[in-house]
């Protein structure tokens, strides 16, 4: 059992989020809600006391879930290869309480690839060669812990009406807030602009800077022409890495 105060505090953090967003409730078209912080608690617990020992340099956040990856494994951006193999975590999975049949939930025999996850990951490797390297001043995490389903569907938190998105980003605002008190950050980094967006209304008026990269979702077709490219001269022209 690991006594770092940092990791400590990030599991605390992440099991009082996932206990307020589970008593929330979606309207339709919303299907189903996947909660991975439950089901996949235990690969997520072990991302955050293997890699969450503080502080970092550099804190990296996503907008939530994707099919094939974090709801998947448990662990942020989380494509299966890149979290068995890079970051060498892996093990049982279970099921969300109301499965979606058109998105089953089979852990890391998931045979679909998260090519954000791929995409991101990919990068850090290929820079820092070792996790053990790239943790030692970074972070990753998302935003929100919930993945949205209209039947097939994915549905992404900034399509949520008012009513419901309200409770839900206080909720992960606050959890922001905690994951920041404990890994003081010097840097802050939206995975696309609306995770940016989100860090810098919660964390304004803090001693840290928000910025953003590139997203690399396929859906986006800047990330389709040389994303890695991209979103290294982008780090490297906030002076965040170094050319």
């Amino acid at each position: 059992m690991t006594t770092d105060p940092s990791v400590r505090a990030l599991i605390a953090a992440a099991r009082a989020l996932a206990r307020e967003v589970d008593g929330m409730r979606f309207a339709p078209p919303v299907s189903h809600v996947y909660n991975p912080l439950d089901y996949a608690w235990t690969i997520h617990e072990n991302y955050l006391r293997r890699y969450g020992a503080g502080p970092k340099r550099v804190l990296f956040i996503g907008m939530n879930p994707g099919p094939f990856g974090m709801t998947q494994t448990g662990v942020p951006f989380g494509e299966v290869a890149a979290v068995r193999d890079w970051l060498g975590l892996a093990g049982p999975v279970s099921k969300p309480a109301v499965e979606n049949p058109k998105r089953p939930i089979v852990g890391f025999a998931c045979p679909r690839s998260e090519v954000s996850g791929r995409r991101l990951w990919g990068l850090f490797r290929e820079r820092f060669g070792t996790p053990e390297v790239f943790f030692a001043s970074h972070f990753v995490a998302n935003y929100c812990p919930l993945a949205f389903f209209a039947e097939g569907r994915n549905l992404t938190p900034d399509k949520l009406p008012p009513a419901e998105s309200g409770p839900l980003l206080t909720a992960c605002d606050d959890h922001l807030r905690r994951v920041v008190d404990t890994l003081e950050p010097e840097w802050v980094v939206g995975v696309g602009a609306w995770a940016e967006n989100r860090a810098a209304e919660v964390l304004a008026g803090r001693a840290l800077r928000v910025a953003r990269i590139l997203h690399p979702s396929p859906a986006n077709p800047a990330a389709n022409r040389g994303w890695a490219e991209a979103a290294t001269r982008q780090l490297e022209a906030l002076d965040i890495w170094t050319p």
